[in-house]
């Protein structure tokens, strides 16, 4: 699956959310009893939800996101990989009547966004390293023309004209083209 989720959590519900509030405990650094207390639990129901053992309901899932500081779909939606590749002709695409005009949706904008949008144009050479921009960034790349590499520096992933990646622009990136007068789409999404 390659985004951390087991085909085991996927498919059952309650092992998902067992495992994302693990997940959203451990980042946090609370204990158990901690997370139980400021969520108006017993630490038993907590211990049993994180086991999987528990079925827990909506106030539940909402108080355990208030006190984990976490929206309320990050403990119901599974996390996605941080590297998202959309090759060309993948996608629902839609068609307009009137044109020959395809709207393919790459990435679907968070509530309270904001979003930079930049033509890149690069030739090959050294690579442009980026260091990590503010907590929460996210980066969007179509490649318009030539052929990069883009994304993490340890695990680049190789563009062709019309090819989506999306990373996080919070940790180091780069940008190399591998072919002249290369260049791309870039999004620049901070929360």
């Amino acid at each position: 699956m390659g985004n951390g989720a087991t085909e085991e959590n996927t498919l059952d519900p309650i092992r998902m959310i067992a495992t994302a509030i693990r997940r959203e405990r451990g980042r946090t650094g609370m204990s158990l009893s901690e997370l139980a207390k400021k969520a108006g639990l017993s630490k038993s129901t907590l211990s049993n939800l994180e086991s999987g053992t528990g079925n827990p309901s909506v106030e539940t899932l909402w108080a355990l996101a208030v006190a984990l500081g976490v929206p309320f779909s990050r403990l119901v939606d599974p996390p996605r990989p941080k590297v998202h590749v959309i090759r060309v002709g993948e996608g629902i695409a839609t068609y307009s009547e009137k044109a020959d005009y395809a709207a393919t949706l790459l990435a679907g904008s968070r509530p309270n966004a904001r979003q930079d949008i930049y033509r890149i144009s690069f030739q090959p050479g050294e690579p442009r390293l980026s260091e990590p921009h503010g907590p929460g960034t996210t980066e969007h790349v179509v490649l318009g023309a030539g052929r990069a590499l883009i994304g993490p520096p340890d695990a680049p992933v190789e563009l062709r004209p019309g090819d989506y990646v999306t990373y996080p622009g919070d940790e180091p990136h780069m940008f190399k083209a591998l072919e002249p007068d290369t260049f791309a789409v870039l999004i620049s999404e901070h929360i």
